[in-house]
């Protein structure tokens, strides 16, 4: 028979050596899974400004091709990197990370902003990044605006939480194209971003239902998540949006 201390080093050698092999697993396949993050980012910009070929064999060469500009921004509006060459995913903006900006903001600390420039069919497309919370967890996407930065090209959210059937819709098709033609500026120039309205804009006075689109039935806190984070994020966009329009 083997002796205890026989037993519980052979445990130990096999401990060591698994967690050894899994390290090494985890190290070779980092670059593949941030690749593929990557990718996944650059889907949702360019979905948002209605490029919707683009899938995980095609985005990187799309993102080059219709991305022409990334900048760096601070919250008073002004730049503070420009970024045009190639490759697109090298650029400060694009390795910015947003969770940690926004919560600097959050604490009233200095914080930075991504801002891509498409051009598209002859026309210049802003595409604004966005996150925020919703029922379980983290929700994020991308809203693509005019030249003027009036009106939605489009939309992309996303999330891995949110109730598929509910809450979950918010990255399906049927709900983003309500935002497509929408406005988040009045007729005097005044903000009013995109109110995501439970029981749908019918209940809007007439004038402001290019400012709305209809929530989520039966998800009520994921479509506030929602209105929340156009608001707020657009908001932190407003400086250099004036300095801009």
């Amino acid at each position: 028979m083997y002796s205890n201390r026989y037993i519980f080093t052979y445990a130990a050698v096999l401990v060591i050596v698994a967690a050894a092999l899994l390290s090494l697993a985890a190290m070779l396949l980092k670059p593949f899974q941030e690749r593929n993050l990557a990718i996944e980012k650059m889907r949702g910009i360019l979905t948002s400004a209605q490029v919707t070929q683009a899938n995980a064999s095609n985005a990187i060469p799309l993102f080059n091709k219709y991305i022409v500009k990334e900048l760096v921004i601070d919250s008073k509006g002004n730049v503070l990197n420009s970024y045009t060459k190639s490759p697109k995913e090298d650029a400060p903006a694009f390795k910015l990370n947003l969770k940690e900006e926004l919560y600097n903001k959050s604490q009233k600390r200095p914080y930075k902003l991504p801002l891509y420039i498409a051009e598209k069919d002859g026309k210049t497309i802003y595409i604004i990044p966005m996150r925020g919370t919703g029922l379980w967890g983290p929700i994020w996407g991308n809203i693509a605006l005019t030249s003027d930065f009036k009106r939605v090209i489009g939309v992309f959210f996303d999330d891995k939480e949110e109730t598929p059937g509910l809450g979950g819709e918010i990255a399906k098709p049927k709900f983003q194209n309500e935002f497509i033609g929408k406005t988040i500026f009045d007729d005097n120039g005044n903000f009013t971003s995109i109110k995501v309205v439970k029981g749908g804009v019918i209940k809007l006075p007439e004038a402001q239902r290019i400012h709305g689109v209809d929530a989520l039935s039966g998800a009520t806190l994921t479509s506030n998540g929602v209105n929340d984070m156009l608001r707020n994020v657009l908001k932190s966009y407003l400086p250099y949006i004036k300095n801009h329009r």
